[in-house]
């Protein structure tokens, strides 16, 4: 009986990877609101009754993909302490390099085709983290929040660029650009 019970458990992963990866491939040239639930099951080549079986609609679906991002950038950022320079400059690098390696999902989720609520997402995770961690927390909070606006703000656009640009920059080279420039402002590139 546990057999059955592998093989299921190993099916469902496979199905769902395999809409996820669906759903990615076809933001790639479409908006969500304009993919239906039938194009992304030609696309993975499995029938509407599985995917609903998964997913209420392909809202749900892209909403689960934001989330397991989410859910590990969460486990990087708890990995470090923002109190230290070099701990920042640290955590920025694995964060690029985890956007290396998920680079797909990463660069489809911040485009044009997918709604800002992914994006906001992220900038409201990483802003906690920054006002938890960053200067201790003894920033004012009205002055926090567009602090934490503007830095997140400039890091993911700087990030968008950076996809766009092919990746041009190590992780460690561009986490050092961005930690320079948030640390020491203009006088950091000149």
């Amino acid at each position: 009986m546990h057999l059955n019970t592998s093989k299921m458990d190993r099916r469902k992963q496979y199905t769902r990877m395999v809409l996820k990866e669906s759903i990615i491939s076809l933001l790639k040239v479409k908006s969500i609101s304009a993919i239906t639930v039938k194009e992304i099951c030609e696309e993975a080549d499995i029938n509407r009754s599985t995917f609903y079986a998964h997913y209420s609609d392909q809202f749900d679906l892209l909403d689960k993909v934001e989330e397991e991002i989410i859910q590990d950038m969460i486990k990087y950022l708890n990995q470090y302490n923002f109190d230290k320079e070099d701990e920042t400059l640290q955590m920025t690098e694995k964060l690029l390099e985890y956007i290396v390696t998920n680079k797909d999902v990463c660069h489809t989720l911040l485009n044009e085709n997918v709604d800002t609520a992914f994006q906001q997402k992220v900038m409201d995770i990483v802003h906690r983290y920054l006002m938890k961690n960053w200067a201790g927390g003894s920033l004012d909070e009205n002055v926090s929040e567009y602090f934490s606006t503007f830095i997140i703000s400039g890091s993911i656009y700087v990030i968008k660029r950076w996809l766009k640009n092919g990746m041009d920059k190590p992780p460690r080279e561009l986490a050092e650009l961005v930690n320079n420039i948030i640390n020491k402002g203009l006088a950091a590139v000149k």
